[in-house]
C-alpha cells in the first residue's frame, strides 16, 4: 500500500474510508494506519490484515472506561473505581504523549493483574474497534499514512478481527446500547457465557444453590484448561518485581520513578557482584541489566544467571548506550530477552516489561 508521508500534505484531501480499509485486508499488510483530520486522529492496528486495535485520539479513555463499566455487569472480579486505577496509572501526562498507547497498556495491565482474562480483552477490544470504526467511516476529509513498525508489535495480542465484518456490523448498526455483544469465535462466546452463569449462580445464597461441590469442581477445571477463568479478586492482585544493575545511582533513580510502586517493586544494586547474591535471593520477575560495568560486566553476568536453573526463563533485559548489531548479537549470545538504550522514555520502559511479563 504506497502512500506520501504526513509532512508531504500541505493540505487535506477529499478521503475515502473504506477504499482504505479494503486495502489493508487485501494486502494482508502489518502495521499502523493513521488517519489524520482537523477533529483528530484514528488510529487502526493491523496484523496481517486483521484488526487487533482501533482508537481515536479525541476519546482515548472515555470509550474504554465505558465499556468496562459494562462489561464489569458480567465479571465480578472488576473493583469498583477500576477507572480512577487507570486514571492514575495511565493517563498521567498524556498531553505529552510520554506513553505510546497507553490505553493499549491499561487492557494488558487488566489482563496481566487478572482483573479480566484474555478473552475477556478480546471482546473488550472489538467493542472499542466498532467505535472507531463507526466514526472513521464518517470522514470525508484528512490526510493519511500507513506506517509498517508500531508500538504495539511487541505487545501482546488478545484478537485479531475480521475487518470486513466488523465494518458491516458498523453499517448495520452498533450493538450498544443493548446487551455486551461479540462477533469473537462463537465458541468462546458460549464458554465467557457459562462462566459468567456459573459465577451468578456461586454468588446466590448455599440454599438457593443448585449446583453440587463436583460440578462447581468440575467447571472449574475445565474453565482453567481453557484458559478463560475468572481472574481472583482485587485482593490477590500481583506486585511484580523488578531487579535492576547499574553502577550509576541516578539511573535506578530514574527507573524507580517511570514505575508505578503499586504495581511494581523495584530492586536498584550499583554492585555486580553484590547483585549476583542478591538476585539469587529476590527471585525477580525481570531483571535490567546495565552492560557497561566494573569487575563483572552485563554479558558475564546475564551469562551467570542462565547457568542457574531457576535464572533460565526469567527475563533480562540489556541496557546499554551502545546499539550497534555487535553489542546486541552479543546480548544473543549470554541469552538475554531483550536490549534497552539507555536514553529510553517511560514508554519505552513499559512496553520491554509488559512485552515479558503478560
Amino acid at each position: 500500500m504506497k502512500t506520501l508521508p504526513i509532512s508531504r500534505y500541505r493540505f487535506f484531501q477529499k478521503l475515502q474510508p473504506l477504499s482504505l480499509l479494503k486495502k489493508i485486508t487485501a494486502k494482508s499488510v502489518s502495521g499502523c494506519l493513521q488517519v489524520f483530520s482537523t477533529s483528530g486522529s484514528w488510529s487502526i492496528y493491523i496484523e496481517e490484515g486483521k484488526l487487533i486495535y482501533a482508537c481515536y485520539s479525541e476519546k482515548m479513555f472515555e470509550p474504554l472506561y465505558r465499556n468496562l463499566q459494562r462489561l464489569s455487569q458480567h465479571i465480578s472480579t472488576l473493583p469498583c473505581g477500576i477507572h480512577e486505577q487507570l486514571q492514575a496509572i495511565f493517563e498521567t501526562d498524556i498531553e505529552n504523549q510520554v506513553i505510546p498507547n497507553p490505553d493499549y497498556l491499561a487492557i494488558c495491565w487488566l489482563v496481566s493483574q487478572k482483573y479480566i482474562s484474555p478473552l475477556q480483552a478480546a471482546m473488550l477490544i472489538e467493542q472499542l474497534a466498532l467505535e472507531v470504526l463507526e466514526s472513521f467511516l464518517d470522514l470525508e476529509e484528512g490526510s493519511y499514512e500507513f506506517i509498517g513498525e508500531s508500538f504495539l508489535d511487541d505487545m501482546p495480542k488478545f484478537c485479531h478481527l475480521n475487518l470486513r465484518l466488523l465494518v458491516e456490523q458498523c453499517q448495520k448498526g452498533s450493538p450498544y446500547p443493548g446487551n455486551f455483544q461479540s462477533s469473537v469465535h462463537q465458541e468462546q462466546r458460549s464458554q465467557f457465557s457459562q462462566q459468567t452463569q456459573l459465577q451468578a449462580q456461586l454468588k446466590t445464597e448455599p440454599s438457593q444453590s443448585r449446583i453440587s461441590g463436583d460440578r462447581v469442581a468440575e467447571h472449574s477445571k475445565r474453565f482453567l484448561s481453557q484458559q478463560i477463568q475468572t481472574s481472583q479478586p482485587s485482593i490477590d492482585k500481583k506486585t511484580y518485581t523488578i531487579f535492576c544493575i547499574d553502577d550509576n545511582p541516578a539511573m535506578l533513580n530514574v527507573i524507580k520513578d517511570f514505575l508505578d510502586e503499586q504495581i511494581f517493586s523495584v530492586i536498584g544494586v550499583t554492585d555486580s557482584l553484590k547483585a549476583l547474591m542478591e538476585i539469587l535471593r529476590t527471585k525477580p520477575d525481570i531483571i535490567l541489566l546495565d552492560v557497561d560495568m566494573p569487575n563483572l560486566d552485563g554479558y558475564e553476568l546475564c551469562s551467570l544467571l542462565r547457568k542457574h536453573s531457576y535464572f533460565k526463563n526469567t527475563p533480562v533485559i540489556m541496557v546499554s548506550r551502545k546499539t550497534s548489531l555487535i553489542d546486541r548479537a552479543r546480548a544473543k549470545l549470554v541469552k538475554a530477552s531483550g536490549y534497552l538504550n539507555k536514553s529510553f522514555t517511560q514508554g519505552d520502559l513499559l512496553k520491554v516489561i509488559f512485552q515479558h511479563i503478560v
